[in-house]
């Protein structure tokens, strides 16, 4: 079993080629979370709303989950853009995307448009992560 190799964590010219559709993604994936976790944060500490969100959907306590999340996404997103450990990093990023759409949905039921605080972006998003976690799979087998 091969849970992580050399390779994994090799940085290579090809990590970068944006003309392979396959690390576009994988770029603008990173690229596109990375703004997500300093948006939990103000003035160092974690937002008085983000915390409230937290709380309100269960997370106890609150302020501890909302640095584990921000962590989580900054980590996951540095390691997707520099195509570290693509397949790890794409699935953690999946999970915090499947935490996210069950964490609006407990808050607000079925509610798809962003415009209305939906789930429709953390979904796409999250299908979007284990589409290149399968890929990036199939290229390096565990098996």
């Amino acid at each position: 079993m091969n849970l992580i190799s050399r390779s994994d964590f090799a940085i290579k010219a090809s990590n970068f080629n944006i003309f392979n559709g396959l690390v576009l993604m994988r770029i603008a994936c990173g690229l596109f979370m990375l703004p997500h976790p300093f948006g939990k944060f103000a003035d160092g500490a974690p937002a008085a709303g983000t915390v409230a969100f937290f709380s309100k959907v269960g997370f106890q306590p609150a302020e501890l989950w909302v640095w584990i999340a921000g962590a989580s996404e900054l980590a996951f997103s540095l390691l997707l853009i520099a195509g570290i450990c693509t397949r790890w990093a794409a699935l953690g990023l999946a999970s915090v995307m499947a935490v996210a759409v069950y964490s609006i949905y407990a808050l607000k039921g079925f509610v798809w448009m962003s415009t209305a605080g939906g789930f429709e972006y953390a979904a796409f998003f999250g299908t979007m992560l284990i589409a290149l976690a399968i890929t990036e799979f199939k290229r390096h087998p565990l098996f």
